[in-house]
């Protein structure tokens, strides 16, 4: 971790629920990773705004009802998408976190330009787009922060994986650059960097990939969404402001070399 100068928080601060008070947008927020930061930054106080595509909005309700926070049904990748988000968030929003992603796992030989185009749009440009609508509009609260979801993919690449690790690395850069400007803003912006997490979407893989991203790692065992969720809560925190431009693994010391 690379800590610098931060933002001395406030006395009045309940550091039980350090996040009362804010508001939160967490990206693919109606499953897996994304309701367990969800669940995590409602525990923590925030108000959620959970978002993912309409087709997904029955979980996602179920998701925000059970942490009193709000549903929004929006597909990041729809032009308009940037400007609806921005309008929801008319008043303001203290956390985003952009963990909406998917995979389209082929070798770059047998990859279809659409199957590349659609993964980038999904897992790296619609986050930039949102970005700079938020920025642009004045929407990112004082002290606010970004979070992003990469992934180790993204830092040692994968065998099959060159889109998803592609747009993982793209996602670091995206931190990397921003981190600087945000700084003088007095924002922040991190990313996590998961290993093998334990969901859905790694459920459907098949059985020897699975066994094999458990065992690649110092625990022998796949993490939780919930190690990634507390992970995203912290660097949400009012504690963490000197935190910036970082990129936190969460993969039990996965690929330590890489």
């Amino acid at each position: 971790m690379r800590i610098g100068a931060g933002v001395a928080p406030t006395p009045e601060i309940d550091w039980e629920q350090p996040l009362d008070g804010k508001v939160a947008l967490v990206t693919g927020a109606s499953r897996g990773i994304g309701a367990a930061i969800a669940a995590t930054l409602g525990r923590d106080g925030a108000k959620v705004v959970g978002l993912d595509v309409p087709q997904a909005v029955d979980d996602l309700r179920k998701v925000s009802g059970e942490i009193g926070g709000e549903a929004l049904g929006v597909d990041i990748t729809a032009e308009d998408a940037p400007e609806r988000i921005a309008a929801h968030l008319v008043d303001g929003v203290d956390v985003v976190v952009h963990n909406a992603g998917v995979t389209r796992d082929r070798t770059i030989a047998k990859m279809p330009e659409e199957r590349w185009a659609q993964l980038m749009e999904i897992n790296l440009s619609s986050e930039e787009r949102i970005n700079d609508a938020l920025l642009d509009a004045g929407l990112l609260a004082a002290n606010g922060r970004i979070v992003c979801v990469s992934s180790m993919s993204g830092i040692a690449g994968n065998s099959g994986q060159t889109n998803y690790a592609t747009s993982k690395a793209g996602v670091i850069g995206m931190v990397e650059a921003l981190a600087p400007d945000l700084a003088k803003r007095k924002l922040t912006i991190n990313a996590v960097a998961p290993g093998f997490i334990e969901t859905q979407m790694t459920a459907q893989m098949p059985i020897a990939i699975r066994e094999a991203g458990r065992r690649m790692n110092s625990m022998s065992q796949g993490g939780l969404p919930v190690d990634v969720a507390e992970t995203i809560s912290w660097l949400a925190s009012p504690a963490s402001t000197g935190v910036n431009g970082n990129v936190v693994r969460v993969c039990g010391q996965s690929l330590l070399g890489a």
